[in-house]
């Protein structure tokens, strides 16, 4: 439970679970979204990984993270951040993503 709230803690992190929230992105492309190094959003990726919010694999020479939709915390966050004015709009990106890949 506390790598949970450790996780839950940084905003990075929950703008990466809100990014994830309906689909996979190799770790370039999370970071392509943020101002900071490529190891620090590794860093963040870790943390999310240890906390089983998200998961990786690799193919190639990506890895790919998606969320664990299992996870009661992912679903609680998915509320949570429907009402927050940051995470909405990367939720509903992350939807328009994941309908654009099915076709």
């Amino acid at each position: 439970m506390q790598r949970i709230f450790e996780a839950l803690a940084s905003a990075a992190r929950r703008r990466i679970l809100a990014i994830l929230a309906h689909g996979e992105m190799s770790a370039g492309e999370i970071a392509a979204r943020f101002d900071m190094t490529r190891a620090s959003i590794s860093q963040h990726l870790s943390v999310l990984e240890a906390a089983g919010l998200v998961t990786s694999e690799k193919r190639g020479q990506f890895v790919f993270y998606r969320q664990v939709p299992e996870s009661l915390v992912n679903t609680l966050n998915g509320f949570v951040q429907e009402a927050c004015p940051i995470g909405r709009p990367l939720r509903h990106e992350s939807a328009a993503r994941a309908r654009r890949q099915k076709t």
